[in-house]
């Protein structure tokens, strides 16, 4: 049986991705929580900030299901779900309301786990990591931006984009971070909060912090949902012209043929599988 609705909630995909700052950070400082957790270094230099290379894999997904329990048993969200990503290659993944987009993303990324199948993210199979060794994995290698921009509302701008870095241990964390926010026009604006931003503003400094690491893959989930039209297109606009400049590859969920457009190739889903358009 198949689902029509998203068994996963972008709000607790956000919050994981918060936590992984926890997990990171307590990583750093206690040498790792689960002496069990192998290292997750990639292999060969995969993934190692920007430096995914074109044409290199950054991510593969195989047989990938995703079942859960509901009221009337057991809901299939998503069925046999195969895909690749190149270094510095964009793909959209579409599809209506519902159709296991966000749940999709979620998996790929590592802060949800599939029924069956696997992930190989930067060189790394994701079934043979605990939480805390995703988190080591994705920290300074993987960027987010989400629709609703998931700041952190006691940070100002400028700590928001700081924090990837310092997670990583850079010890020059403040002036990337303030480079960054001049190359999205808002250096004059690091020491605001959140709330004291608009829309466009908040996602702008999500986009700076996503990418100030030099990133090798991307996943931006609706990043323009909240936006109106016009802000909308500028930020489209800024996330490709960064993503182009640092090499970035790009997993994009949206619900805009248009921007889905712009992206190397499109993916929809339908049904819990996903098909090539």
């Amino acid at each position: 049986m198949t689902d029509s609705s998203d068994a996963f909630d972008p709000s607790p995909f956000a919050a994981r991705a918060r936590r992984d700052a926890d997990g990171a950070g307590g990583s750093r400082e206690a040498s790792g929580t689960d002496a069990r957790a192998p290292e997750a270094t990639p292999r060969d230099g995969e993934g190692l900030g920007g430096e995914g290379g074109a044409g290199r894999r950054v991510l593969g997904a195989h047989g990938i299901d995703k079942r859960v329990s509901g009221p009337e048993g057991e809901l299939t969200i998503l069925q046999g779900v195969e895909m690749a990503v190149d270094g510095g290659e964009a793909v959209a993944i579409v599809g209506p309301s519902g159709s296991g987009k966000s749940t999709l993303l979620g998996i790929l990324a590592g802060l949800d786990t599939p029924s069956a199948g696997g992930v190989t993210l930067l060189g790394r199979e994701l079934g043979t990591l605990d939480e805390d060794a995703r988190a080591r994995l994705r920290a300074g290698r993987v960027g987010f931006v989400f629709q609703n921009f998931q700041l952190l509302p006691g940070l100002s701008a400028l700590e928001n984009v700081m924090l990837p870095l310092e997670l990583a241990g850079e010890e020059q964390a403040a002036e990337r971070a303030r480079a960054m926010l001049d190359d999205v026009g808002l250096g004059h604006r690091g020491g605001h909060q959140p709330l004291q931003l608009s829309g466009g503003e908040q996602q702008r400094v999500a986009l700076a912090r996503a990418f100030v690491s030099q990133p090798a893959l991307l996943f931006a989930d609706e990043p323009t949902g909240n936006l109106d039209t016009d802000t909308g297109a500028k930020v489209v606009e800024l996330m490709f012209n960064l993503r182009e400049r640092l090499g970035s590859a790009l997993v994009l969920v949206t619900h805009d043929d248009t921007l889905a457009a712009r992206c190397d190739r499109r993916l929809r889903m339908d049904g819990g599988h996903l098909e090539a358009l």
